[in-house]
């Protein structure tokens, strides 16, 4: 079974559309593929509760128990390893990882960024898509790298920006795109690993 960890550090929406995913496009089945555990930075993160109420494995490494990045990340990975997993998708984990840690998963470490990457990469990125007066915003899966928001592409989806837009209204027609985007990236992912020939 190809293992995937998944880090979140809030509620963990994309965490669970991905979850959902799994189970409703027979990923285990098609792909050998299963959502293993959930681990989080903040041990109040409420995608644990979800995650646990699925039969998931859950855990939270606090950030704040380590003095350094260095030191969290070594525990971080410490966590994740012992999974074993195929694919580690960050979804929401709101840490900045050391290029160790990173290096550590090349090739399988996903994350997903609120921004039609290159544009934008970083914070605040529908407040300055509507600022520069861009008419269309959207969301980027991609492989990480050590160069924030710089790693390979692997799928977009794309959402207009409306006459008299916020940040906030931009911001949750992206997130409903993103829950879909995040799934069927990693589905592909698993379909290219697998050498599966079902594209249903």
């Amino acid at each position: 079974m190809k293992h995937i960890v998944i880090l979140i550090s809030g509620e963990g929406s994309n965490m669970a559309a991905i979850v959902r995913a799994a189970e409703q496009q027979r990923w285990a089945e098609r792909f050998g593929a299963s959502v293993a555990a959930v681990i989080a930075n903040k041990p109040e993160a409420g995608g644990l509760r979800f995650a646990r109420d699925r039969g998931i494995a859950a855990e939270a490494v606090s950030h704040k128990a380590f003095a350094t990045r260095e030191a969290f990340d070594a525990a971080l990975a410490a966590a994740v390893d012992a999974h074993s997993p195929a694919l580690v998708v960050l979804a929401g984990f709101m840490r900045i990882l050391t290029p160790v840690f990173v290096r550590r998963y090349a090739g399988r470490l996903l994350n997903i960024h609120p921004s039609l990457l290159p544009a934008f990469p970083g914070l605040d990125t529908h407040r300055r898509a509507i600022e520069a007066g861009c008419r269309v915003a959207g969301a980027t899966v991609h492989q990480v790298t050590v160069e924030l928001d710089h790693g390979p592409i692997l799928d977009q989806a794309i959402v207009p920006v409306l006459p008299g837009d916020t940040a906030e209204g931009l911001a949750a027609r992206v997130l409903t795109q993103e829950h879909l985007l995040y799934s069927r990236a990693i589905e592909r992912w698993l379909h290219e690993g697998a050498g599966d020939t079902d594209s249903s």
